[in-house]
């Protein structure tokens, strides 16, 4: 079988940042795929679960009640691996084009402090694996580290 795009990228190299992970035509419309890295892989401990789910359920609500991005949101959700997310958009996006969609993202997530959106056993399938303190943490770094002066090679993959 052939590697699949994701697992062609030097994960020895890569770091925290914002990259188009692919590009796909859907009918008329292009789907951009974007992969949010919030760790280093294989080198620093991945993100927990819990911590993971809360950002997952945060941001999706973030990203689809935005108002200019909203209705352009495919998908927001976590990497098997626990170093990131990935998000979907339609339309033919660069890194640069969410930079600043992130920014609001992740401060509204370091900033929150309520009960989680939809973490209740009517709403999610494992709603107790859920800690915002870690996740407000984990967005405060992210937003430290990367986000708020993001450098040009952490918006492309490394080579």
């Amino acid at each position: 079988m052939q590697k699949i795009t994701s697992f062609t990228i030097d994960h020895i190299k890569l770091q925290p940042g914002v990259y188009v992970s692919r590009k796909d035509p859907v009918g008329d419309s292009m789907i951009t795929t974007f992969d949010i890295r919030m760790t280093s892989p294989n080198e620093e401990p991945v993100m927990n679960t819990a911590e993971m789910h809360a950002i997952e359920h945060l941001g999706a609500t973030f990203l689809r009640n935005h108002s200019t991005f909203g209705p352009k949101i495919i998908y927001f959700g976590p990497m098997g691996c626990r170093t990131g997310f990935y998000l979907l958009l339609a339309g033919d996006y660069e890194s640069k084009d969410i930079v600043s969609l992130l920014t609001e993202m992740f401060i509204f997530i370091r900033d929150y402090n309520d009960v989680v959106p939809g973490a209740s056993a009517k709403d999610c399938g494992n709603y107790l694996d859920m800690n915002l303190p870690m996740a407000n943490y984990l967005a405060k770094r992210f937003l430290d580290q990367v986000l708020l002066d993001i450098k040009p090679d952490r918006l492309v993959y490394p080579e």
